[in-house]
C-alpha cells in the first residue's frame, strides 16, 4: 500500500513524527515520498536518506538539546544560532544532496524578498533544512542566490499539496502537530542553558523583554494554528494524523522517545481511515481527481 507523507512543523513537537512513521511501517505502508516543513523537513530528510523510524529515534535522542542553539560565525539577526544545529546536520548528513535520497523528498520555505513559498528539492540537505527551519527571529534567515529564506511554517505549515506533488497518484498522510484553533495555546519558553542557576533563570524569564516575546510568540501560535486548519482545508489531505502535543512548547527540551510514543499512538488511531484510502471508490476519485489536474 503506497503512500505520501506531508510532516508539519512545529519545533520539539516534531519527534511525534518519528512514531507516526514507524507505525505507518509496521502496519505495511510504503512511504514512496515525503515533505517536510520546518522539524518536519528535518524528519523527512533523515527517512528519505535511508534511515528508519527506529534509527531516527536513537539519534536525535542522543542530541544535547541545551547545546543546539549556540551563534555559528555567519549567523544572521536572530534570537538563538544554529552552530549547534549545523555541527549535527554535518555529522549524520554530511555533504548529501536531495540527489542522493531513496525516496523523492522536498521541503518548504518561505522568502522575505519575494513575500513567496519556495520549494526546496535539489542541491545540499543541510541549507535546505536550516531554511526550513529558520524561524523568523528566533533562527538566522539562510540567504541563498537572490533569496531570504525562513520557516516554511510562515505560508503552509503542513505541506500537503507539495507531497502531492511528489506522488500525485498516491493518498496524501498529513501530520499535523498544532491543536485544533479552538484549543488551549501556552507560552513560549525561552531555551537557557542547565548550568545557569535556577533563580537566575526565574530572574530572567520574569524580565518584561523576555514576557513580552512570549506573548508574540503565543500570538504566533495561534495565527499558526489558523493557518495549519485553513490549508488543511484548501490541500484537502485524505488522512489527517494530529498527535497529542499540544503541552509542548515549540523550543522545550522534550523526551524523545516520549513525543514519538503520542506520535505512534495517534498514527494507531487513524489506521482504519488510512486503509479506506485504498477501496475502490477512493482509489476511483483520486484518479479523477488526477485526470481533471490534467486538463
Amino acid at each position: 500500500m503506497d503512500i505520501s507523507v506531508a510532516l508539519g512543523g512545529g519545533g520539539s513537537r516534531g519527534n511525534a513524527h518519528i512514531g507516526v512513521l514507524r507505525v505507518l511501517e509496521q502496519e505495511g505502508f510504503h512511504i514512496r515520498a515525503v515533505a517536510g516543513t520546518s522539524f518536519g523537513g528535518l524528519v523527512a530528510a533523515f527517512y528519505a536518506a535511508g534511515h528508519s523510524p527506529d534509527e531516527i529515534e536513537e539519534i536525535f535522542s542522543r542530541v544535547d538539546q541545551n547545546r543546539l542553539y549556540g551563534r555559528a560565525p555567519d549567523d544572521g539577526p536572530s534570537m538563538l544560532g544554529t552552530a549547534g544545529i549545523q555541527k549535527f546536520l554535518d555529522t549524520h548528513l554530511g555533504g548529501r544532496t536531495f540527489e542522493d535520497l531513496s525516496i523523492p523528498c522536498a521541503m518548504s520555505a518561505a522568502d522575505l524578498r519575494r513575500g513567496g513559498e519556495i520549494v526546496l528539492k535539489s542541491g545540499r540537505l543541510k541549507e535546505a533544512i536550516l531554511a526550513t527551519m529558520a524561524v523568523p527571529g528566533i533562527f538566522p534567515p539562510r540567504k541563498s542566490d537572490d533569496y531570504e529564506l525562513v520557516d516554511g511554517g510562515v505560508l503552509d505549515p503542513i505541506p500537503v499539496s507539495l507531497a502531492r506533488t511528489l506522488a500525485p497518484s498516491l493518498p496524501v498522510v498529513a501530520v499535523a502537530l498544532t491543536p485544533p484553533p479552538e484549543a488551549a495555546s501556552h507560552l513560549f519558553s525561552i531555551p537557557l542553558p542547565q548550568m545557569i542557576p535556577a533563580v537566575l533563570i526565574n530572574r530572567i524569564t520574569n524580565l518584561r523583554p523576555a514576557q513580552a516575546l512570549g506573548i508574540f510568540m503565543q500570538s504566533i501560535e495561534v495565527a499558526n494554528r489558523m493557518l495549519s486548519d485553513l490549508r488543511l482545508q484548501v490541500d484537502r489531505p485524505e488522512v489527517v494524523i494530529r498527535p497529542d502535543v499540544g503541552q509542548v512548547a515549540l523550543l522545550d527540551e522534550v523526551d524523545v522517545h516520549e513525543i514519538a510514543l503520542r506520535g505512534e499512538e495517534a498514527a494507531r488511531q487513524a489506521l482504519p481511515e488510512i486503509r479506506e484510502q485504498f477501496s475502490l471508490p477512493a482509489r476511483l476519485g483520486r484518479t479523477l481527481r488526477l485526470l481533471n489536474s490534467w486538463k
